[in-house]
């Protein structure tokens, strides 16, 4: 009876302490970034305003990380601006012996635009581009550029969409959102 008692307790107190959403960041007082998310290297993230960043997400921003207004990051995702997997595995025992940046180390900013969603599960890599309005589908892999108002799927991702078609008909129902929309995304499509 006390075991289940302490354990409902805890079980309380876990949620309570540790996954409620954490508001404002340093020049970002209407963002929220989830508690168990872990942000390595944030000197180098560059967070703009109104973003959401859910839960268990792991963000290197070691190599530079510009996430623009209004990004919404869901949850288990990994954003990561280096990546040692080539360099290890051509290297070998090298690797202890040399040190540093070595041949097949890939390490490069990452950018997302504004108003774009990352779905939960995936992976973004170094020097990838989200752009504005662009949304990754859950379990998607983005490497390169995703274009502005692109929907990218895939393991790689690819265009498989245009948001604009989706906001298109959202807005012919609600015109009064036309200018709120076209202050970020410019001339909406009709």
């Amino acid at each position: 009876m006390m075991r289940a008692f302490l354990n409902r307790l805890r079980r309380r107190l876990v949620r309570l302490i540790g996954f409620r959403m954490l508001f404002g960041e340093a020049g970002a007082p209407h963002s929220r970034i989830a508690p168990s998310t872990c942000i390595e290297g944030d000197a180098a993230l560059q967070l703009a305003d109104h973003v959401f960043i859910g839960q268990f997400n792991f963000i290197d921003a070691s190599a530079g990380l510009v996430i623009e207004e209004g990004v919404q990051i869901t949850n288990f995702c990994s954003i990561v601006t280096h990546s040692t997997h080539d360099a290890l595995r051509v290297n070998g025992r090298r690797t202890a012996e040399l040190g540093g940046e070595l041949p097949g180390y890939r390490k490069a900013p990452i950018r997302l635009g504004a108003y774009s969603f990352v779905g939960p599960h995936s992976l973004i890599e170094p020097g990838a581009v989200l752009g504005k309005g662009a949304i990754l589908c859950a379990y998607s892999q983005l490497r390169g550029t995703a274009p502005d108002f692109a929907i990218m799927a895939g393991q790689p991702a690819r265009q498989v969409g245009d948001t604009r078609e989706r906001d298109a008909a959202l807005l012919a129902k609600h015109p009064e959102l036309r200018e709120a929309y076209e202050a970020w995304a410019g001339r909406a499509v009709s």
